[in-house]
């Protein structure tokens, strides 16, 4: 039995149609990364899974069938989001946003603050106050704060000074090395994604066009799904 298996996954953003046919499987402790040009259903394959957007096909994690699921109980059932955008509850402070949706696990503010030193010393701040790049290790904290099984991680170096965006990847490898969470991975960044995941898994308008083995990916391949 598959972590997660996606086959045939189809969405809807009213009538508009989303996703044709998004084909994802992944193994317990494994990193994927989902990737594709903008716009061809990455983050909606995410909505889906996370049931936030109607769908259809089959969506089950840990033999669960998703579509039966509200989102409340997708997420206790381990799935842990940090979403494009960072999402912070601006008015809460770096402590109430990691407190906000925690569950019992290795993960505690301790655990979170030792993995990200700068949200220790601002535990007391209104998230509103942090700069970006801290918001998004407070988003990733946050996450990590639900004990998740599986993490889903969407855009979370985009728009980040490189050096911030450097710490961001050391924490992903750190995670999958020290931890085994199973982790879902977009990002554009073809080099580290192939630094840090175990296969991949392509979509183009809305479709799965190619999966396998990252170190399978050729640069045909990449240039074809992937490149500008």
């Amino acid at each position: 039995m598959s972590f997660l298996s996606i086959e045939g996954l189809q969405a809807t953003y009213g009538s508009s149609q989303a996703l044709f046919g998004v084909d994802l499987s992944m193994a317990e402790g494994e990193v994927t990364a989902l990737m594709g040009r903008n716009g061809m259903g990455k983050s909606t394959t995410v909505k889906a899974i996370c049931r936030l957007i109607r769908s259809t096909g089959q969506l089950r994690l840990l033999g669960h069938d998703l579509h039966a699921l509200p989102s409340h109980k997708v997420a206790r059932l381990g799935v842990g989001l940090v979403p494009e955008g960072r999402r912070c509850f601006a008015n809460l402070t770096v402590r109430e946003n990691l407190i906000a949706a925690a569950r019992s696990g290795d993960w505690t503010l301790q655990t979170v603050y030792d993995l990200f030193p700068r949200l220790g010393e601002r535990a007391g701040q209104r998230a509103a106050s942090l700069s970006g790049g801290e918001q998004q290790m407070l988003a990733i904290g946050r996450a990590l704060m639900t004990n998740p099984r599986l993490l889903i991680l969407d855009e979370a170096t985009e728009g980040l000074a490189p050096i911030i965006r450097q710490e961001i990847w050391s924490v992903i490898r750190r995670l999958k090395q020290d931890t085994g969470v199973t982790i879902l991975l977009i990002d554009k960044s073809l080099k580290e994604l192939s630094s840090v995941s175990d296969k991949a898994v392509i979509l183009e308008r809305g479709k799965t066009v190619w999966s396998g083995r990252i170190d399978a990916l050729t640069a045909d391949i990449s240039e074809k799904y992937v490149g500008v």
